[in-house]
């Protein structure tokens, strides 16, 4: 069996933009040029690697292992550039992140404090849903991953780095604002807009409901903070959204927290890699700085932290 190195980079690229032409326009060589040297790999395998349905490429499961092969010989060879580089006396390097969506609050500012420190290290930020994070997580195609609830049938290295409270909001002026403390049953009737279903948020929330017995009445499911926080402004319903996700909404007026027993629903972001995955310099340089941001120690995460139910 003989693939050369560049045809692997080649078919990782196929895997990574579902397209014969995207690959072929990432690699700098024709359509043509592409599909031929796509053929050489099924022949060199002796088996299909992918197949074309609606003009979107769908691998098989030897492409799907070739394709695994791939970003992982990928990313020893980019692991050995950065460690040549240490040798030389240089920081340079490429550095992965994935985040969940509600990390866009603040992981922007821990990269822009860590870009000022090391200039030279080139950065690729994913913002997605939990769906996708996870996604890129099982095919190891970024260095470090910020969630907060990381799937549990990974084996990872888990670094805790400061909590992720999810607060019950209303609008302004809502009648349950500024009560007492509540009972959950209180908010019987209550029309509810919250996060797609698989994200971190929903996840939690629904938990927490199923714990206390409680069935919301679903009005909305959005994929967006931003749009839940419009829509709870304008009286549509009730919310639970992380903390860093509500901006200065709770102290500018334009929303109210209830004072409702079991909220807000404790949760905690998570910092994860695949245990048997060695980290390149620049990511663990950057792991250190993101532990020191969020005022934790760098080590794995406390074992007494238990993770959220569900």
């Amino acid at each position: 069996m003989h693939i050369t190195f560049r045809q692997l980079r080649l078919f990782r690229a196929l895997a990574d933009t579902g397209s014969v032409g995207a690959a072929a326009r990432a690699l700098h060589v024709s359509q043509p040029t592409a599909s031929m040297q796509l053929r050489e790999i099924s022949q060199a395998l002796g088996l299909p690697l992918y197949e074309v349905i609606s003009r979107k490429v769908r691998l098989t499961e030897a492409g799907q292992e070739l394709a695994r092969t791939a970003r992982a010989i990928a990313g020893e060879w980019d692991d050995l550039a950065q460690r040549i580089e240490g040798l030389r006396g240089g920081t340079r390097g490429r550095l992965r992140v994935a985040v969940v969506s509600t990390a866009k609050y603040f992981v922007p500012r821990w990269l822009g404090s860590f870009c000022a420190s090391h200039p030279g290290i080139e950065i690729s930020l994913e913002v997605l849903n939990r769906d996708g994070v996870v996604a890129r997580l099982r095919e190891w195609r970024d260095d470090l991953y910020i969630m907060s609830r990381p799937p549990q049938d990974l084996d990872l290295e888990d670094h805790v780095l400061m909590p992720n409270p999810l607060r019950l909001v209303a609008p302004a002026g809502h009648p349950l604002a500024g009560q007492g403390p509540l009972a959950l049953d209180a908010l019987a009737g209550q029309p509810f807009i919250l996060r797609e279903p698989g994200s971190g948020t929903r996840l939690a929330v629904d938990a927490h409901f199923r714990q206390h017995g409680y069935v919301p009445l679903l009005r909305l499911e959005l994929g967006s903070n931003e749009a839940i926080r419009e829509a709870v402004a304008g009286g549509l319903g009730l919310s639970v959204l992380s903390h860093h996700a509500l901006g200065r909404a709770l102290d500018d007026g334009s929303l109210a927290e209830l004072p409702v027993t079991g909220f807000p629903i404790e949760s905690v972001w998570h910092l994860v890699h695949p245990r048997g995955r060695r980290l390149p310099p620049s990511a663990a340089v950057f792991r250190d700085h993101v532990l020191q941001q969020a005022g934790q120690r760098s080590g794995p995460a406390d074992a007494s932290v238990s993770p959220p139910p569900g």
